[in-house]
């Protein structure tokens, strides 16, 4: 038997942040190259996501407390993620990259190769 589902959008609420991919990060981050043995956490803010993490390297932070990693942002005009950085001297977030897909994102953010997030 064929059965029809009919769902009900609302329009009027944001596509973004949602626990679906809030977890689709946190899982994924879990695949990162560097500070594997820190617990990261991501918190929906309007429009996105925020990445802390402990900082061990003592780099941002002497004190060990939590930093910003990263802001994953949705654009819905565009349907796209944008990546930032955190830029710690300056104190303010910096564009990193477009991507079309959640996955690409945080594939980006995991791997991380010239320390940009995970710093």
């Amino acid at each position: 038997m064929n059965a029809a589902i009919i769902r009900r959008h609302h329009s009027d609420l944001p596509a973004h942040p949602n626990e679906l991919d809030r977890w689709r990060i946190v899982r994924a981050l879990t695949k990162r190259e560097r500070y594997r043995y820190v617990s990261p956490e991501v918190t929906a803010v309007p429009g996105g996501y925020l990445v802390e993490s402990p900082c061990c390297s003592g780099n941002i932070n002497a004190e060990g407390g939590l930093v910003e990693v990263a802001l994953l942002h949705h654009d819905t005009t565009g349907a796209a993620w944008q990546l930032f950085r955190k830029d710690h001297r300056k104190g303010v977030w910096e564009w990193h990259s477009t991507h079309q897909r959640l996955g690409l994102a945080t594939a980006v953010l995991n791997a991380d190769p010239e320390r940009l997030f995970w710093q």
